[in-house]
């Protein structure tokens, strides 16, 4: 029988999609179930007060696990099951060493980002940034002093050296914080630069963490590590659960720099529920075929809207051609375009609600990577706590309209959004 983690047959490195059924996980473990149950307990029971002993030792880093030794099971908080094989699952994808999954996407981010930042400190991050996140890095780390600075769509890399010049000031740059692509725009920023820009910045001893949230791609169209990121970030509620049943986050990277991020989830208690987990598992299962069709139908969808007389511009990966901006930084880090597509409606926020409100097989709701095709207006939904000025500064305006494209039948969401361009 294979080991738990065994990855090949025969020296064949299996892919993640075969993995997915199996990886960290062996069915003699629970009663001979295929699949893993849900471990929904709150604490575990060690065999002796020494094992209990060794086990807090390990996990508060008093101690240094032997060739082998693995954290034995302790609390829920720390470490459970199902937590621990989607853990692994997840690494596959993205070539990490290790993977920590949150009760949210914001839970992964916020943990993350407190985890490097401290009073003090400069975080760089792009522009713009889905709204919670927005909110968390413009209104809630300043009030733990660290310095803001934004890296904008149009801006070069000396650029952003200067701005980053300007704030530092004897500063450290803690950490830089990209969306790539960006929601809600799909505008696209360079990994490679992001990382000479964090190098160039980094004080001796310390290479500043590039974090990169990869929700739009998910794990199939685009692998930050690969391109010189540190950490990758995952709304999990999208594409890795992609069924509208589960909150969570991931964030992903090297053993030694997920010690301390797993370090900080255990005091702020930030991680997913066994049931969750459980859910994600299912999900992985089919993530390569969700979004494989997904992104099929989303390519139809956005050329079709790109050549409506009612629709102003298109904003998907797939329409990109040399020459465009952002072509040459979709070329070189992403794999496919993605499921995303934002457009502006030929006017403003009225004709954007008449649009949206005469769709019938689309549902209006936030969120994004399900089953279902989700349409919403994000400068007053998902982004309207987002400063005004800046929101127009970054196209964000009235006429702005986010889908997100499902497994339904193509054509069928064309003639709905069909129906609803000519309801304006």
């Amino acid at each position: 029988m294979r080991d738990e983690y065994d990855d090949t047959i025969a020296g064949r490195k299996l892919s993640p999609e075969s993995l997915m059924m199996s990886y960290g996980y062996r069915p003699e473990w629970s009663e001979g179930a295929i699949k893993s149950p849900i471990f929904q307990t709150s604490t575990f029971v060690f065999e002796s007060a020494a094992e209990g002993k060794r086990f807090f030792a390990l996990a508060e880093g008093s101690a240094d696990a032997e060739p082998g030794e693995k954290l034995g099971l302790i609390y829920s908080r720390l470490n459970n099951p199902d937590l621990e094989i989607l853990e692994n699952r997840l690494t596959l994808w993205d070539g990490a060493e290790r993977g920590l999954v949150f009760a949210s996407g914001m839970a992964a981010i916020t943990t993350a980002m407190l985890t490097f930042v401290r009073p003090g400190d400069v975080l760089l991050h792009t522009a713009p940034l889905y709204g919670g996140t927005d909110h968390f890095v413009h209104d809630v780390l300043p009030e733990f002093g660290v310095r803001t600075v934004e890296w904008e769509p149009d801006m070069s890399e000396a650029d952003v050296d200067a701005s980053l010049e300007l704030a530092l000031d004897g500063r450290r740059l803690a950490a830089v914080l990209m969306e790539t692509p960006a929601n809600p725009t799909n505008d696209l920023f360079s990994i490679a630069m992001a990382r000479r820009i964090a190098d160039r910045h980094g004080e001796a001893g310390y290479r500043v963490p590039v974090a990169v949230d990869n929700t739009f791609l998910g794990p199939l169209w685009q692998h930050p590590l690969e391109h010189g990121a540190d950490v990758v970030i995952y709304s999990a509620t999208k594409y890795i659960g992609g069924h509208s049943d589960l909150i969570a986050g991931a964030v992903l990277g090297s053993k030694a720099l997920m010690g301390k991020v797993a370090g900080m989830r255990t005091v702020l208690g930030s991680m997913a529920t066994p049931m969750n987990s459980w859910l994600m598992m299912r999900s992985l299962e089919t993530l390569d075929l969700r979004m494989r069709r997904e992104t099929a139908s989303a390519e139809r969808i956005a050329v079709h809207l790109a050549a409506h007389p009612k629709v102003a511009k298109v904003s998907y990966l797939g329409l990109l051609s040399e020459g465009d901006s952002g072509y040459d930084i979709y070329r070189e880090q992403a794999t496919g375009p993605g499921a995303m597509i934002s457009f502006w409606i030929d006017g403003g926020e009225e004709e954007a609600f008449r649009f949206i409100d005469a769709l019938s097989l689309i549902h209006l709701a936030v969120s994004l990577g399900s089953t279902e095709t989700l349409v919403e207006h994000p400068a007053t939904m998902t982004h309207t706590g987002v400063d005004p000025d800046e929101k127009k500064k970054l196209r964000v305006n009235g006429a702005l309209v986010r889908l997100s494209i499902g497994v339904e039948d193509p054509d069928d969401l064309i003639h709905d959004i069909s129906n609803a361009l000519d309801a304006i």
